[in-house]
């Protein structure tokens, strides 16, 4: 049985374009027809969705590693403005909010205790924004 030649799937505007003008198939149909998909040994084709999704998101220029100032970070959690108290009675603030402040370690806090909050303030920094 010979194996059937496939060209190579769709890229950049021409991958939107391609979509656009299957504007009422099924994404499984898209994929398939911009090239990105597999045929095994007895002829079915597989449809490669990831790479589909991830080509298009791609084309489309969409940015969705925004967390790295250069597009090559490890990702990680986002910061939810909220903390809870560990089973070991510390609190814990997570690298979304230091990143996000720019600080280094080794960066020095006064801790402010008040009757219901806790203040940070970093040591020789005077904020402006309070």
């Amino acid at each position: 049985m010979s194996k059937s030649k496939q060209a190579s799937p769709l890229t950049g505007q021409a991958l939107v374009d391609k979509v656009r003008q299957l504007e009422n198939h099924s994404k499984e149909d898209k994929a398939k027809a911009c090239g990105y998909y597999t045929e095994t040994k007895n002829g079915v084709k597989r449809v490669n969705m990831m790479k589909f999704l991830n080509a298009l998101i791609d084309a489309e220029g969409i940015e969705l590693d925004s967390c790295s100032p250069n597009g090559k970070g490890k990702g990680g959690r986002s910061a939810s403005y909220r903390i809870s108290v560990q089973n070991n009675y510390n609190l814990l603030i997570g690298a979304a909010y230091t990143k996000q402040m720019g600080l280094e370690p080794g960066t020095e806090f006064e801790i402010i205790l008040g009757r219901k909050h806790i203040k940070l303030e970093q040591i020789g920094f005077a904020d402006e924004e309070d």
